[in-house]
Parts: structure tokens; C-alpha cells; sequence
């Protein structure tokens, strides 16, 4: 990466882009990274940022040329639970967005794009244990449907207008900085919070809904390397796979309980229990470490530890 580059950031307030921004000026200066989202936010006042609407492909295309923006990380969307409710504008936004910043790279305006994928693309029919790079995918959530199609349109402009674009199948993210944004693992966020506000949760999935899950330090450092790494060492252009820690309600509680012994958890599934149940427990991340050298750096204790600590402040 140049002096010169300059990153866009869109959909920067939520979970992820929240803790991106802050690492990504870390890295490269606060006034080449800008914050972009669909209303303004606290990021404002902390360095570059333009409140913009990913599905307004002029309005996109004026704040990259403006700014000479050559990389995007794309993170807008609507996330699974949120989506169910709402699935034609899960649908369109989570597609339209990806279309605006794909066209922006095979019209050379731009050089490289990083864009999200999820566990979500698995379905019911996806084996649940170390489920594989290539497998059986069919996704029965919106969200789920519109990361499918968006991983098979990244590869099509790959191959057809060699767009170098990247991408990661997130698992559930746990993070302390920023609050949950609608998704079925974000019961791993909330039992942070509830346990030490409260000192009980009810939680939403049953005790042994056992998911892949990832702390957002691991997600951060996969999403900057990936897009750190040599063009030739990107071998999928779909989505790869990434781990973290695989882990159940009934799990994470045990832990909290090594630092709160009087925490309670109950349980009343709810819809997002359907959604849990048809994806992975596990994932085989292998190619990731084998292309480009992923390794993550937290387990569940580690993870537990770190986010009771912070939240403790």
C-alpha cells in the first residue's frame, strides 16, 4: 500500500466499521481513512467523514473522486434477523451497495475492494462440523441469500473486468465497542453486558446452540491482512472462510461464571433460534492460513477476559 491511498469506509458507525476506522488510521493517518455513513455519527469529530447512501451511485461515485479514494471496504448491510423482517430492503440494500462499489472498480476509478460475507451463505444442507470452503450452499435467510449472490457477483467481476475485490465469511462477531446491530449471534454481546448490569440473561438461542463465533480484534486483523495481501496470494475471490472459536450459550456462560460466580442465564428461543440451528457449529478455515497466513490470536478464554475487562471500565 502507497502513501498516497487513500480508504473509504461505508457503513463506518456499526459494529464492525466502528473498530476498522479506528484501527485503519492507526495504520495509515487519520486523514486518509474517511468514515462514511447513512447519517452521521460520533466519528465526525474524530477525523474525515461524509454522511452518503451506498445505493446512490452518483452520490458514491462524487465523495471517492472528491477525496481520491482508491480502496473500499463496503460494510453497509442489513444484518440477518434485521433482514427477516424486512426482506426486500435487506435484499436491495445489501445488493445495490455492492453493485455501486463494484462499478466504481471496473470503471477504474478505484483499485480495491473489501466486502463481507457471512456464515449466512450456508444453509440447512451444509455439513454443520468444520463445514468446508466448497460446499453445499443454500441459505434460507435474506441475508443469507443476498451474501450468496453477492459472493458469485464479487467472482464474476473478478474474472470478467478484474476488479480486485476481497472478501471474508464472517462468524458471529463479539465486540465491546459498539452495540449489537441485529444479528442471530449477538446473544454473545448481550450476555457481556446483562452479566454485568444485572447479573442474569435470558437468552434468545438454547444452551447448546453451539456457532462459530470470532472476537473483533481477529476480525479486524483478518479484514486488514487480507486486504494487505499480495493480489497473487488472494486465490478465492468469492468469500474464504474464517475461525475463531466455536462455542454455545450454555459455554460462554460457564466462563462469565469464572468472573461473576453468581451469574444466572435462562433460556427462551426465539425466531433467531430457526436461523442459528441452520447454520455451522464449526468452520474449516485452512485455505485463508494456507493463502494468505490467517491465524487467530483468541480462544474463548482469552476473549471472555478481555471484553469483561473493558466493559468493566
Amino acid at each position: 500500500m502507497h502513501t498516497k491511498d487513500k480508504i473509504l469506509v461505508i457503513g463506518s458507525s456499526g459494529q464492525i466499521g466502528t473498530e476498522l476506522v479506528h484501527k485503519l488510521r492507526d495504520i495509515y493517518g487519520v486523514d486518509n481513512v474517511i468514515a462514511s455513513d447513512i447519517k452521521a455519527s460520533n466519528q465526525a469529530k474524530e477525523g474525515p467523514f461524509e454522511v452518503a447512501n451506498v445505493m446512490d451511485a452518483h452520490q458514491l461515485g462524487e465523495v471517492v473522486t472528491r477525496h481520491n479514494v482508491n480502496q473500499v471496504y463496503l460494510l453497509a448491510a442489513l444484518l440477518s434477523a434485521t433482514a427477516e423482517k424486512m426482506p426486500k430492503l435487506g435484499w436491495e440494500l445489501n445488493m445495490q451497495g455492492l453493485f455501486n462499489v463494484l462499478d466504481l472498480a471496473k470503471e477504474k476509478i478505484i483499485d480495491r475492494i473489501y466486502w463481507p460475507s457471512s456464515i449466512a451463505v450456508f444453509g440447512p444442507n451444509t455439513p454443520r462440523e468444520n463445514t468446508p470452503q466448497y460446499t453445499i450452499m443454500e441459505p434460507s435467510t435474506v441475508y443469507g441469500i443476498s451474501k450468496q449472490a453477492g459472493e458469485r457477483w464479487c467472482e464474476y467481476y473478478f474474472h470478467k473486468y478484474n476488479v480486485d475485490v476481497r472478501s471474508l465469511r464472517y462468524p458471529g462477531l463479539i465486540g465491546w465497542q459498539s452495540a449489537p446491530g441485529g444479528g442471530t449471534t449477538d446473544y454473545a454481546v448481550h450476555i457481556f453486558h446483562e452479566a454485568l448490569r444485572t447479573g442474569t440473561y435470558e437468552c434468545f438461542l438454547s444452551e447448546n446452540t453451539t456457532l462459530p463465533m470470532m472476537y473483533m480484534p481477529d476480525a479486524i486483523k483478518a479484514t486488514i491482512e487480507i486486504m494487505q495481501a499480495d493480489a497473487d496470494k488472494v486465490k478465492i475471490r468469492s468469500s474464504y472462510n474464517l475461525a475463531g472459536v466455536s462455542f454455545s450459550p450454555k459455554e460462554i456462560a460457564e466462563e462469565i461464571k469464572k468472573h461473576i460466580p453468581d451469574f444466572s442465564i435462562s433460556y427462551k428461543p426465539d425466531s433467531r433460534q430457526q436461523i442459528a440451528d441452520s447454520w455451522p457449529q464449526s468452520i474449516d478455515a485452512s485455505e485463508a492460513s494456507k493463502d494468505w497466513g490467517w491465524k487467530p490470536d483468541y480462544d474463548l478464554k482469552r476473549m471472555t477476559d478481555d471484553m469483561m475487562q473493558n466493559l468493566k471500565k
